[in-house]
This record gives C-alpha cells, structure tokens and sequence, in this order.
C-alpha cells in the first residue's frame, strides 16, 4: 500500500491530502505565517483509520518544514504527540507543545 502525499497552499492556509489507490485517505490543515506553520487538524478517513495516514501526513510537513526552514506549532494534538514522540522532528517544535 502506498500512501501519495500532495500539498496545496495559498500562502496563508495549506492542505496536505493523502491518497491510496486514487482515493481519500486523510488530510493536514495548517495556516503559514512567517515561517511557521501552525497545524489545526490532522485527520484519517475512516475507512484508513490505523493504515499510518495520519502519521504520514506529519512526516511529510516535518520534511517540508525541515526543507524550507520553518517552525511548526501544532495545535492539532495529534500532530503534537507524533512530533514530539520522533527525537528527529522535536526541534521543529515551536509552543503548542
């Protein structure tokens, strides 16, 4: 099973949209500000619940951000936990932790 990941952004709010086998799996909301990406959701469709969509939705914003230079304050909790959890993305943390 492979999870496709896309992000789409207007500059001021993104979407992070996972897919398996061309359908809807789950979706990352998050607003950018200045270099700092604040998550507000972070979702599994049901039918993918327990598949690794969501944790694969916040890998993808921690290598974004990694790449881009940006901090992320996740309000989202469950992009709080997992991104506290890896020791490699603790460092992208910036408050709602």
């Amino acid at each position: 099973m492979t999870i496709d990941i896309t992000r789409q952004g207007d500059g001021a709010r993104g979407l992070y949209t996972a897919r398996i086998d061309g359908h809807r799996a789950g979706e990352l909301a998050y607003r950018i500000d200045r270099g700092t990406l604040t998550v507000l959701h972070t979702e599994a469709l049901p039918d993918y619940r327990g598949k690794g969509v969501a944790y694969a939705l916040v890998a993808r914003l921690a290598e974004d951000a990694r790449r881009e230079g940006s901090r992320i304050v996740p309000l989202c909790w469950y992009a709080r936990d997992k991104l506290n959890e890896n020791a490699e993305w603790r460092d992208l943390v910036s408050g709602g932790n």
